[in-house]
Order: structure tokens, then sequence, then C-alpha cells
């Protein structure tokens, strides 16, 4: 990615509703060759997609926590079978496959403490797979909206 692209990505995650026209004036390029970029950085994967950003409270999703989990036999069918099932909660946000004592990292929801406590008992207690596993809840998330590249080396 040259600079340009990295312009475009910049505007785009600040907002993704401007339009083509609006991103090219800032960057101050035409915006036929604003689009073509842009259409290239999808083609790539750099753009992935365009989402809202949607408060979890809204959602009746008070409650958020990371479940930190071991699961056992450690191999391929029993990874996938974790994977499909947490995919499937509609509690479940994210899951993150891990390296150290911890095999997941999931980041889960509920409406408040006590819907979160019955979801753990009742889906991380009743599995077999799973030998083990510690909740951490969020009180609050800071994230970034705009991620800038990286350098290719650090000296």
């Amino acid at each position: 990615m040259d600079e340009l692209d990295s312009a475009i990505v910049r505007h785009l995650q600040e907002d993704a509703r401007q339009s083509n026209r609006e991103i090219a004036r800032k960057i101050g390029i035409a915006p036929s060759t604003c689009l073509e970029r842009t259409r290239l950085l999808r083609r790539r994967g750099v753009i992935r997609g365009y989402h809202a950003d949607i408060d979890l409270r809204a959602l009746n999703r008070g409650a958020q926590a990371i479940v930190a989990v071991q699961v056992r036999p450690l191999n391929r069918d029993v990874v996938d079978v974790f994977e499909r099932l947490m995919a499937q909660m509609p509690e479940v946000l994210s899951v993150y496959t891990t390296t150290g004592s911890d095999d997941f990292l999931v980041h889960v929801t509920a409406q408040d403490i006590d819907h979160l406590h019955a979801f753990l008992l009742g889906q991380f207690t009743s599995r077999r797979e799973i030998v083990g596993f510690r909740t951490s809840i969020i009180f609050q998330h800071l994230g970034k909206q705009v991620l800038e590249p990286l350098p290719e080396t650090y000296g």
C-alpha cells in the first residue's frame, strides 16, 4: 500500500459513509482515481467490508466478558467443533484461537450479569471438551477506529 491507499483507508475508517468524491477532495486526487484505488483495495482484500458501529446496550447486551477456555483433547476435530459451536451462539461476538495456557478467548455478551452467569453455567460447564474456563468481566472497551499501517521494520 502506498500513501494514497493508506489515506483512502484512513478516511473510510473515519467515516465509511462519506462519498468517493469527498474522499478524493480531502486527499487531493481525481474522483475516478479514488474510485479505482478503492475498487483495487476491495479486490486485494484490504477493505473487507463496511459496517455500522452499534451500541451493545441498545441491543440489550449490557454485560460483556472475555472467557479464557481450555479444551481437551486438543486436536483438530475438537477445535473445529468448539469454534462452530461458539460461532452459532447469539451471545458470542468473537472467538480467538490462542497459544499459551488458554486455547481460546471468547468475547461474550448478555443482558446483565445474572444472564451472563446463567449463560456461562449453561454453555461452558456442560461441554465435556471444556476442561476449564475463566471469565473476566469487561467494564469498559476502548478501541481504535482508525488504524495506520505499521512500519516494515523497527530500528
